[in-house]
């Protein structure tokens, strides 16, 4: 996926932690300078630098800052609020835009960064006095300012700085900002647990080591001082009574979600979209809980079937970096790294998650198709600046057949086939017999367990597309995602050349053992012998441009400004201009259902319907918005 939209994404909370791609990849501090052969060095002296200057054990900041980065970094903790190995957090508005919020064109973005818990890099700034920038990237600085912060945490506690690692847990916690007392405790065992029995990992720099220390052990009455909460884990749960579900909601906060009503007010959930959460469920699950999160879900899955819920399905969870994907949409988050999927997407993963979409598909009446049960890599960006950014979750190894059919509704059904040029085909290769090599390297894989570049096969739900009817042509290209290349990539991560099982397409040439579908807006082949990894389809709607000239797109489907009452600031509704993001004449995609009214909703509970109406369409490995008034819709052959 991508994924990591949140301030702790790659934060782990137990032993087993979540690893970040680019091992310690901060710049260089100057304790980096030391050479003598009694002394640590490099990113070690760093740790024991920034503790002896703050007083904290050299115990508790390298349990910590394991918790909080699996001691890994890279630059992506900076797009998504959190900075280096302490996760120092500095949420900004494009953050929410390019984030999980997808809240580009919303006039309510700076009220939902200005709060003192989502700024704990400003405030580490203030006690080091090391320039922010500093704290951004430089290891050193950042372990300073994460000493700073803990050594500050303790002094308003308890008034001393004791060497007892025990005699921190309080602050520990206070580190973790979590506010839930059962989500707090988590943390806390995990960082303990980390110290007591150590820890060592290898890193560009040399390797790590936390020696074990089997008589620190959290002292947990001192969690008493912090006026924690204890949600109710034991009632609410929105799941079927067959799953083990703890209800343990997290505050809704405006920068994770909004308080909401859906569906009685009239904002209908049609959507359910699928995540791989790129780490551990503790990982996750403090994420997902800490109160300056960006980034929320309703449920997480183990792999082993278990879930929380965490957020009320009437409520608006900010989780697919598409404000109005997510105004339609219940978000179920999945434990596991979405490079080695198959490893993480267990039994009981896909029979629960079925249970639990099955669930709240009756509940809710969203159609049982592929363009309303979703993966993350499904959805689009809203605006052009993110249609490239958005996340590939749960990517080429989540089963789609097999999950579709344990949701009684097959994504494909009868014979294997192709039709001729106007007919509509459903993708479906066969999982296991279709193996596909992938390109991965360590930024696909934050789990730490891909060291280098290199081709991966493996089973998948995917097959390329091409520029022409042969293997040895270039990968088709979006030009959004890949500027001044003339091909795709097979990196695992690169969802614009490939097809998913149960997505449908327009046929638009058929040559030997290869046919052409219409797709981003361009002829694109993928090998199909004998229609071995298609079904025709019968009974589909298409769209095609009402005219001679080009369809526009939408990445969201908001009423125009002058249907907004007064007192309500208009979201702005304006079409994508990015290189093909548009449907040309002569062309057709698939629709599954009717068009639906454009609608908004803001956090006062006002809901605003348009009277422009928009289909969700196929467009290319997304779905896309698409305004009635510009296509035409027709039953294909």
């Amino acid at each position: 996926m991508y994924r990591r939209n949140s301030t702790r994404w790659l934060a782990s909370a137990v032993v087993g932690s979540v690893v970040a791609a680019g091992a310690l990849a901060l710049l260089p501090s100057a304790a980096q300078a030391q050479t003598e052969t009694s002394q640590p060095s490099g990113a070690q002296a760093d740790f024991a630098a920034a503790a002896a200057k703050y007083d904290v054990p050299v115990s508790v900041l390298m349990g910590v800052t394991r918790a909080e980065s699996g001691w890994r970094s890279h630059p992506g903790y900076s797009d998504k609020g959190g900075y280096g190995l302490g996760d120092l957090t500095d949420v900004t508005t494009d953050m929410l835009v390019d984030g999980a919020a997808g809240a580009g064109g919303r006039s309510d973005l700076s009220a939902l960064v200005n709060r003192p818990g989502m700024h704990t890099l400003r405030t580490a700034s203030k006690l080091t006095g090391i320039p922010a920038a500093r704290l951004r990237t430089d290891r050193g600085a950042n372990l300073e300012g994460t000493a700073a912060l803990l050594a500050s945490y303790q002094k308003t506690l308890t008034g001393s700085l004791p060497r007892n690692p025990s005699e921190w847990t309080a602050a520990v916690a206070e580190y973790s900002h979590l506010t839930d007392k059962k989500a707090a405790t988590r943390y806390v065992d995990g960082v303990f647990g980390a110290i007591a029995s150590g820890a060592e990992q290898k890193t560009a720099q040399g390797t790590l080591r936390l020696a074990a220390d089997q008589n620190a052990r959290p002292d947990l009455s001192q969690l008493d001082e912090l006026k924690l909460t204890s949600a109710d884990t034991t009632t609410g749960a929105e799941c079927p009574a067959t799953m083990d579900c703890t209800y343990a909601p997290v505050a809704v906060t405006g920068s994770n979600g909004q308080v909401s009503n859906r569906p009685a007010n009239g904002i209908q959930i049609d959507r359910i979209v699928i995540h791989t959460a790129e780490g551990t469920f503790a990982s996750a699950l403090s994420t997902l809980s800490a109160p300056g999160a960006v980034v929320s879900a309703h449920y997480l899955m183990d792999t082993d079937g278990s879930t929380t819920q965490l957020m009320p399905a009437e409520d608006i969870a900010y989780a697919v970096g598409n404000y109005h994907y997510n105004l339609h949409s219940v978000s179920i988050e999945h434990a596991g790294f979405t490079a080695q999927g198959a490893q993480w997407y267990t039994d009981a993963t896909y029979q629960q998650t079925a249970e639990l979409v099955k669930y709240l598909a009756q509940r809710y009446d969203v159609p049982l198709d592929r363009q309303h049960i979703l993966g993350h890599d499904n959805v689009p960006g809203s605006l052009d600046s993110n249609l490239a950014k958005q996340h590939w979750d749960p990517g080429t190894a989540w089963d789609w057949n097999r999950f579709m059919r344990l949701l009684g509704a097959p994504a494909a059904t009868g014979p294997h086939g192709v039709g001729p040029a106007g007919s509509v085909v459903t993708i479906a290769p066969g999982f296991e017999k279709n193996t596909q090599s992938y390109t991965v390297c360590p930024a696909d894989d934050p789990s730490g367990v891909t060291t280098a570049c290199g081709e991966v096969a493996q089973a998948s739900n995917s097959l390329f597309v091409r520029q022409a009817p042969a293997a040895d042509a270039p990968l088709l290209l979006d030009p959004d995602v890949h500027p001044g290349l003339t091909a795709g990539t097979d990196q695992i991560s690169d969802w614009s050349d490939r097809v998913q099982a149960g997505q449908q397409f327009v046929v638009a040439d058929r040559q030997g053992d290869w046919t052409a579908i219409w797709y981003d807006g361009q002829e694109g082949w993928i090998y199909n012998p004998c229609g071995r990894n298609t079904v025709p389809a019968k009974g589909v709607t298409v769209i095609s441009a009402v005219g001679p000239d080009a369809a526009p797109l939408y990445g969201q489907a908001y009423p125009a400004a002058s249907e907004y009452p007064a007192g309500l600031s208009p979201s702005r509704q304006v079409a994508l201009t990015a290189p093909g993001y548009r449907i040309p004449a002569g062309q057709a995609y698939v629709v599954d259902q009717p068009a639906a009214a454009a609608d908004d909703y803001f956090a006062s509970g006002a809901v605003v319907k348009g009277a422009q109406k928009y289909y969700q369409a196929q467009f290319n490995n997304r779905t896309i918005y698409v305004n009635a008034a510009d296509v035409t819709a027709t039953e294909a052959r």
